[in-house]
C-alpha cells in the first residue's frame, strides 16, 4: 500500500474541515440562503461564518483579513460597530481596540528589537533596569513567556505604575521563574515600562517611530483620536466604550500600556503581519532584522512539550483557540479579550486577523470555536493561492 504524502493528507483535511465548518453555519438556514451563499463563491463563506456568529449573539460584527508576505487576499466587514441597531457599519477600515495583540504588536516587536541593537538581551535580570528587583531571578525571557511566576491585580488608582511594580517585586521568589507557563499581565505592563526605562520614550511614540510610521499603519497607535469609525466594547462606567481601552489597568495607565491600550486596523494589522512574515521588511523598508524576527517566534517548550510559547507570541497553549486546524506547527498568533485575534503561518506564507465587536464574553467555549473555524476555514481556502488573487488596496488618507 502507497502511503498518502504529507500534502495528500493536508489536502484531505482541508477538504473536510471545510465541509464541516459549511454544515455548521448553513445547516440551520434556509436553503435559498444556502443557493446564495453558493453562488456568491468561496470568499463568501468566511463572512457566513460570522454572520451566523452574529445570529447567535457572540458578535455585532467583525472584519476579516487573510493575507500572505505578497498581500491581501481577502478582507470583508459585517455587522456593526456597536451594539444598538442604529450604531455605524463597520468599515474594513474600522479602529479596533485590540486588547492583549498590543503585547505582539507593539510590547515583543519594541523589545526585540531593543535586543537586536545590544541594549539588552533575554537573560539579562530585570533587577538590571528595577532595582525594586534586586536579588530577584527574574529575566527579561521570563517576562516574554510568562514563565516568571507573577501574578496579576487591579492596581492602585493614585499611583498605579508604582504600585504594579511594587507588588510584583514582592511577589518575586514565590515559585521558581521559568519552571511554569502562567498567561499575566504585569509581565507586559513590566516589559512597556523597560522600554521607557532603557530609550526614555513612552512605548506610543517608540512603536510609532519604530514601527506604525515606517511601515504606513496610519490608524495604529494608543488613545485614539475621535473622528473615526472607532469600534465599540463593553465596558466602563457607562457600560460601552469607544476609543477607550477596555481593559480597566490599561486605562488606569492613561492609555498606555505593554500588555494592552493599542487600538488598531485589520489593514495595518495586515500590514505588520506581512512584514513579520517578509523577515522584517515590507515594501523595502526594514523594521527587524531577520535575526530579530527568528528570535521573536522561535519556540519554547514547557510542561513536556505541552505548551509552547514564543517572546509573547503563542504558539500551542490553551490560548491558541486563533490557531484553528489548519495551521502548521510553524505559526504562531495571540488573541485578545475584546474580541481580536491574529494567527501567521510562514510555512503556508498565510496570515488571518480577526476583529469584532464581541458581544458574549460568557459563553468563552462558542467564541473561541468561531475564531478557531474562521482561521481553519482561511487555511483551508487560501493556503495555496499564488499572488493572482491578491486584493488591490485603496490608498487609505491619513493626516
Amino acid at each position: 500500500m502507497v502511503q498518502a504524502t504529507r500534502h495528500q493528507r493536508y489536502m484531505v483535511a482541508r477538504f473536510f474541515a471545510v465541509l464541516l465548518l459549511l454544515l455548521v453555519v448553513w445547516v440551520p438556514s434556509v436553503s435559498a440562503e444556502y443557493d446564495l451563499l453558493q453562488q456568491a463563491g468561496r470568499n463568501s463563506t468566511l463572512d457566513a461564518l460570522l454572520q451566523h456568529a452574529m445570529r447567535r449573539q457572540l458578535i455585532s460584527g467583525a472584519v476579516v483579513q487573510v493575507g500572505n508576505r505578497h498581500g491581501v487576499l481577502y478582507r470583508s466587514a459585517v455587522g456593526r460597530s456597536g451594539f444598538a441597531p442604529d450604531d455605524p457599519l463597520l468599515t474594513v477600515d474600522s479602529v479596533f481596540d485590540v486588547a492583549s495583540l498590543t503585547k505582539v504588536y507593539a510590547t515583543t516587536p519594541a523589545i526585540v528589537r531593543l535586543m537586536d541593537q545590544g541594549s539588552l538581551s533575554l537573560l539579562d535580570p530585570l533587577s538590571r533596569w528595577f532595582p525594586e528587583f534586586k536579588g530577584s531571578p527574574v529575566t527579561v525571557l521570563h517576562l516574554l513567556t510568562h514563565t516568571s511566576g507573577l501574578h496579576d491585580g487591579l492596581l492602585d488608582r493614585a499611583a498605579p505604575l508604582e504600585s504594579a511594580i511594587i507588588r510584583a517585586a514582592a511577589q518575586s521568589g514565590s515559585s521558581a521563574p521559568g519552571t511554569r507557563f502562567q498567561y499575566a499581565d504585569i509581565n507586559f505592563i513590566l516589559l512597556g515600562n523597560l522600554v521607557r526605562r532603557i530609550t526614555s520614550m513612552g512605548l506610543d511614540q517608540y512603536c510609532q517611530e519604530q514601527f506604525f510610521q515606517p511601515l504606513d499603519m496610519h490608524l495604529t497607535g494608543f488613545n485614539p483620536q475621535p473622528g473615526h469609525n472607532i469600534a465599540a466594547t463593553l465596558g466602563g462606567a457607562s457600560g460601552v466604550l469607544r476609543g477607550i481601552v477596555q481593559d480597566t489597568n490599561a486605562r488606569l495607565l492613561g492609555g498606555v500600556a505593554g500588555h494592552a491600550g493599542l487600538f488598531s486596523t485589520a489593514d495595518d494589522l495586515g500590514r505588520f503581519s506581512r512584514m513579520v512574515l517578509g523577515g522584517g521588511m515590507l515594501d523595502g523598508k526594514r523594521v527587524l532584522s531577520p535575526q530579530a524576527v527568528s528570535q521573536m517566534i522561535a519556540p519554547y517548550y514547557f510542561r513536556d512539550g505541552r505548551i509552547v510559547r514564543g517572546l509573547g507570541w503563542d504558539r500551542e497553549s490553551p490560548y491558541s483557540s486563533a490557531k484553528g486546524t489548519l495551521f502548521s506547527e510553524a505559526s504562531f498568533g495571540h488573541t485578545g479579550y475584546s474580541g481580536t485575534s491574529v494567527w501567521i503561518d510562514p510555512d503556508a506564507d498565510l496570515y488571518v486577523v480577526l476583529l469584532t465587536t464581541r458581544v458574549n464574553y460568557t459563553d468563552r467555549r462558542s467564541f473561541n470555536r468561531m475564531r478557531s473555524d474562521v482561521a481553519t476555514l482561511a487555511a483551508a481556502l487560501f493556503a495555496d493561492h499564488a499572488q493572482r488573487y491578491l486584493v488591490k488596496l485603496p490608498q487609505t488618507p491619513h493626516p
